[in-house]
């Protein structure tokens, strides 16, 4: 199943820019609600799903710094800032504040975009790393690994023959959903370096997972590959 599209709000007072960011977001499969200031935006979080506020820093009343101090002394909800100052000490302090993420304006939305996707990426990554953690078998789209046995079951439950370098492969995406991993980086996980392994070794591992997992036209892109970067696995991935 399709994950649900992303609940964004802006925080912006500026009119324009706060249309801009709202219009860019809806026609790229986000679901946007605005706000000009702190209050309005205490009153879209008290009424509505979030997923990731985007803060301006330079707000009427209550200020950007201020709102992501006391938003993050709540929740970890995922927080961009956009500020039209382009000095360290703002961006410095924007982050120890707890944005997980800093802007400066005058930006392309396509860069804003990217920066929500890749942070809503990093908090689904570990949410279901603490979701997994100590699990013995994982699901994804029907799929069962097991861990312990390292065993594949489709979703028919029938066991599905793996190899033991392909299952590694297929546990380090599945511990790591939604997450760039570089062809190093699943080496380092699998073989390690004193293997005397090689990239194209992953290359050849992924497409061995995808002709097993990839049953159909409505199974393609389990395995994303992401151009300059590597893999990404884009189910969701559960404790069985």
């Amino acid at each position: 199943m399709a994950p649900s599209a992303p609940q964004i709000l802006v925080v912006e007072d500026d009119r324009e820019t706060r249309a801009l960011i709202a219009r860019y977001l809806r026609a790229n499969a986000c679901n946007v609600a605005v706000a000009a200031d702190g209050r309005e935006m205490d009153r879209h979080l008290a009424d509505s799903r979030v997923d990731l506020v985007v803060l301006d820093l330079m707000l009427p009343g209550e200020d950007g710094l201020s709102l992501c101090r006391r938003l993050r002394s709540q929740s970890q909800l995922p927080i961009i800032m956009l500020t039209a100052r382009g000095e360290d000490v703002d961006r410095i302090l924007g982050l120890e504040m707890g944005a997980d993420d800093y802007l400066g304006k005058p930006f392309n939305p396509r860069e804003l975009l990217a920066r929500i996707n890749a942070v809503l990426r990093r908090q689904a990554a570990a949410l279901t790393a603490n979701l997994t953690k100590g699990a013995t078998a994982l699901t994804f789209l029907g799929w069962n690994i097991d861990l312990r046995l390292r065993e594949l079951r489709n979703p028919e439950g029938a066991r599905v023959a793996i190899t033991s370098a392909e299952f590694d492969l297929l546990q380090a995406f599945c511990e790591r959903p939604g997450r760039v991993l570089s062809r190093d980086n699943l080496l380092d996980l699998t073989q390690g370096r004193a293997a005397g392994s090689f990239e194209r070794s992953i290359d050849v591992l992924v497409s061995r997972i995808r002709r097993k997992l990839e049953r159909g036209p409505d199974q393609s892109g389990i395995i994303k590959t992401v151009r300059s970067g590597g893999y990404l696995f884009t189910p969701v991935v559960e404790p069985a």
